[in-house]
């Protein structure tokens, strides 16, 4: 891997969920992230690998810790994880803790990214921007904005994330 290499590890949540109108819920289906990463001409090297197809309210420490574990040993330095929003802090504190030296950015989406109004692709190279160019530690890409990872809430009222 060259240093410019993002490695991005899916999760599931709401980024990947798709509407079944016979069941009237939505279901974490296969990640269309490789369709978003293609359809917007990603030119730097990157790999996509899926960890799991979970909504974050289902993710256990067992989880987290795997997720931490597949961003430490990995050659890229960079790493993008998709995730749901609703427990996207807890994931951050974990990697924080568990991922030294590395830049790792969690983002995800507030409706699916099959949807036609979403956030998905928006906050998805906000996430890769981010990858490249800040400083090791964990972010969180949402919004519009770029939060430390420690230092960030998600207000379910306003639909958005805000810094603390």
């Amino acid at each position: 891997m060259t240093d410019s290499s993002i490695l991005v590890l899916t999760t599931g949540g709401t980024i990947d969920k798709a509407y079944f109108d016979a069941l009237s819920e939505y279901q974490i289906v296969d990640s269309g992230i490789p369709e978003l990463l293609k359809e917007a001409r990603v030119a730097l090297p990157f790999r996509v690998v899926e960890l799991m197809r979970k909504d974050s309210l289902e993710l256990t420490d067992a989880d987290r810790t795997l997720i931490a574990s597949a961003a430490r040993e990995a050659p890229e330095a960079r790493v993008v994880i998709t995730h749901g929003t609703d427990t996207m802090t807890e994931t951050a504190k974990v990697i924080a803790s568990e991922v030294p030296g590395k830049t790792v950015v969690l983002t995800g989406a507030l409706s699916p990214a099959r949807f036609a109004e979403t956030d998905a692709p928006f906050n998805l190279g906000m996430a890769f921007a981010t990858a490249q160019t800040a400083p090791p530690g964990v972010w969180i890409a949402m919004s519009g904005q770029v939060f430390d990872g420690l230092k960030v809430r998600k207000d379910r009222e306003a639909g958005k994330f805000v810094a603390i």
